[in-house]
């Protein structure tokens, strides 16, 4: 069970934003992990802290991944059973601009199973690298972002 903090801010260090941020409400943040494709899973791999890059679509509230069976996210999956706590994180940033904004979803991951669900994600979601053979769904129970918007001294110097 994971105890939600509704302070927790994903380790984004939102309790006190830098002058040129804002936070962001859980529905944008959640509006804003659905609009790219890729982000990166954390889980705990050996008691060591694990990141992959992975691509995903947010559906009905949970976030998506198709990746193989022997990878290790799905073997931490598998063998945790009723699921397994992960954080996901995704972000986009113009470099010019400098602006842009980061979310981390933190709950639980667990492999789906349902036939009709597993063949309709095979046909939304395409992973980049080999053969996906299994869905994973992470079920957010805590949602954190920040964007970052253009400074007054960036768009002076413009």
């Amino acid at each position: 069970m994971i105890v939600v903090d509704r302070n927790y801010d994903g380790g984004l260090g939102l309790a006190q934003p830098a002058n040129d941020s804002q936070k962001l409400s859980h529905a944008e943040a959640m509006r804003l992990l659905a609009s790219v494709d890729y982000g990166r899973v954390v889980f705990t791999l050996k008691a060591m802290p694990a990141i992959r890059p992975v691509n995903h679509l947010v559906d009905e509230g949970r976030i998506i991944i198709r990746t193989r069976v022997t990878t290790a996210i799905s073997a931490v999956v598998k063998y945790a059973g009723s699921g397994v706590v992960v954080a996901y994180e995704a972000d986009d940033f113009d470099s010019q601009s400098q602006t842009g904004w980061s979310v981390v979803a933190t709950g639980w991951a667990h492999r789906i199973d349902d036939p009709g669900q597993v063949s309709r994600y095979e046909r939304l979601l395409h992973p980049w690298v080999n053969h996906a053979d299994t869905a994973l769904a992470i079920e957010p129970d805590m949602v954190a972002g920040f964007r970052i918007i253009a400074s007054k001294r960036w768009t002076h110097r413009q």
